[in-house]
């Protein structure tokens, strides 16, 4: 199916005293329409600061620098302010991370909602009411007609993060950007949380990029998922390949930090990635991760590595990627492996 969304070297910066910061590093990838893409990577890796900049929502005085933004083949990033207005909200819809933040704290549930509507839509105020609580009976939330004259104080976090995703959906959008949308609840509620984003991504056939750092959240919802570090995509491929046959030492080493559990119930030991993410000011040369990748030879701390297709539809930024199939888990070697 042709892509939806297509992400091509995108670059977003942001000035700091201390020098230039790359949040978002030359980064490619493609959403294709009624799936469920993944972006996972520890915290500062540029996730959320890859939906912001494709809404061009980047915090002041970070801004994109390089790339496109192609939806439906319109570039975004050639659009004027109020073309984009038009679009964010209408057609690419965000659920961010802490619904709290996001809910006016003076305003009723009902008129937030409402607001969404009436700004992209030729609508009365009572279709308006009407489609709000059409929207928040959608996502769960009882007694919806009532509830619209509650204030976001009055909810818990699970139901605010239920009224975001209602707002999300309000004017019918095709792509849903969701980061890192349970961060800010309990175990419970994020369960919770992610199946009502997956019933409602097949039953209205949207197309969702869903940010986490959780790769169990990942096996469970995405068909596809791109693995970030330090501002650029390591390794992209289908989820059930990227699982059964990682081709990036970062990615291997993610998923040995995933618990697994025996037959008898006894968790196996985990492997942390020793070392730290890098300073994003001053990144090292070569490869990112070649300080804490146990593959890292001389020729890893120089050059540009791009992503390359090493198996149908499976990139990885990796030189080295034969070795993850010869070498065995490479994580569990106190020495680096070498070819």
């Amino acid at each position: 199916m042709a892509a939806i969304l297509r992400i091509e070297h995108l670059t977003t910066e942001i000035p700091t005293k201390r020098g230039k910061l790359v949040a978002v590093d030359d980064i490619s990838f493609e959403l294709e329409a009624g799936k469920v893409f993944g972006v996972v990577g520890e915290s500062g890796s540029g996730k959320s600061m890859t939906c912001r900049s494709i809404l061009q929502l980047v915090p002041r005085p970070g801004k994109i620098t390089q790339g496109h933004i192609f939806y439906q083949d319109r570039d975004l990033l050639q659009l004027s302010k109020k073309e984009m207005e038009a679009i964010r909200g209408k057609d690419i819809s965000m659920i961010f991370q802490d619904p709290i933040v996001v809910l006016n704290p003076v305003l009723k549930i009902g008129d937030q909602i409402q607001e969404v509507l009436t700004t992209h839509q030729a609508i009365s105020g009572k279709q308006a009411r009407d489609r709000a609580i059409e929207l928040l009976t959608l996502v769960g939330i009882s007694d919806a007609a009532r509830r619209l004259e509650n204030y976001p104080h009055e909810f818990s976090g699970g139901m605010c993060q239920r009224v975001s995703i209602a707002i999300a959906l309000a004017c019918n959008p095709r792509v849903i950007l969701a980061d890192e949308p349970t961060t800010a609840l309990d175990v419970t509620i994020q369960d919770q949380i992610l199946k009502l984003i997956a019933n409602l991504q097949e039953q209205l056939d949207l197309t969702v990029l869903l940010v986490t750092h959780n790769l169990g959240v990942v096996a469970q919802s995405c068909q596809r998922v791109a693995v970030m570090y330090a501002g650029k995509i390591m390794e992209t491929a289908d989820t059930e390949e990227l699982f059964r046959a990682p081709l990036h030492p970062y990615t291997l080493g993610l998923l040995n930090c995933v618990p697994r559990f025996s037959d008898t119930g006894e968790a196996s030991e985990l492997t942390p990635i020793p070392g730290q993410p890098p300073d994003l000011v001053s990144p090292p040369p070569g490869c990112r991760f070649h300080p804490r990748c146990p593959l890292a030879s001389e020729e890893c701390k120089g050059g540009d590595f791009p992503l390359v297709e090493v198996r149908p539809g499976h990139f990885t930024a990796c030189i080295k990627h034969e070795l993850l199939e010869t070498s065995g888990n490479i994580w569990n070697r106190p020495e680096k492996v070498t070819a």
